[in-house]
C-alpha cells in the first residue's frame, strides 16, 4: 500500500536520489543496521550550520523535506535528528525540528495504523510548532498543522506535505 498525498509529485528540494524503500519498522530492513539496508554503512553526521539566515542552503534539511513529502517518514526523522543536533537541541530552531521529527514520526505510525502512538505524536510536535506563526524555516506553520489534522482523522486521509517558501 503507498500512501496518497495531497499533491501527488510535489516539488523536489534536493537532487538526491530517494532511497530504495520507505523503510517500515519490524517490516523490512533497517536502513542503517541491516546488510541489506538501503543506508547500509552511511555515517550520518550533525551539519555544520542551520540557522533562520542559512536554512534554504542547507541540503540535509532540504532533502528531508523532500524525504517527508513523499512518505520516507522514519528517514525524514533519522535524518532531521541531525540537523537539530547541528542548530542545538535546545535553541528555538532545535526545538522546531523536534516538531517535524514528531510529526514524521506521527504520520509513520498513521501509515502503519498504530494510532496511538500517531495521536501523541503529532500532539508532542504540533505543540512545539504551535509556538511559531506564518513562515519558519520555509514552512506555513499554520497550514502544515492543519493538514496533520485532516490526515489523522481517517485512515484513508491524504498525507501533508511541506512545501517550502524560499524566498
Amino acid at each position: 500500500m503507498e500512501p496518497e498525498f495531497i499533491t501527488p509529485n510535489s516539488q523536489r528540494y534536493s537532487v538526491r536520489p530517494f532511497p530504495a524503500y520507505r523503510h517500515l519498522p519490524f517490516t523490512n530492513a533497517h536502513p542503517f543496521l541491516d546488510q541489506d539496508g538501503h543506508s547500509y554503512g552511511e555515517k550520518l553526521t550533525p551539519v555544520d550550520s542551520f540557522t533562520t539566515q542559512n536554512w534554504h542552503h542547507c541540503d540535509e534539511y532540504l532533502y528531508s523535506i523532500d524525504l517527508f513529502n513523499h512518505g520516507f517518514w522514519w528517514e525524514a526523522h533519522e535524518r532531521l535528528k541531525y540537523v537539530s543536533i547541528g542548530a542545538g537541541r535546545e535553541s528555538e530552531i532545535g526545538q522546531f525540528v523536534q516538531g517535524l521529527i514528531q510529526i514524521a514520526a506521527a504520520l509513520l505510525k498513521h501509515f502503519m495504523q498504530e494510532e496511538t502512538g500517531a495521536s501523541t505524536l503529532a500532539e508532542l510536535g504540533a505543540k512545539r510548532l504551535q509556538t511559531f506563526t506564518g513562515l519558519y524555516l520555509g514552512i506555513d506553520v499554520d497550514t502544515l498543522l492543519a493538514q496533520l489534522q485532516d490526515c489523522l482523522k481517517t485512515a484513508d486521509a491524504k498525507y501533508p506535505q511541506i512545501h517550502l517558501v524560499i524566498s
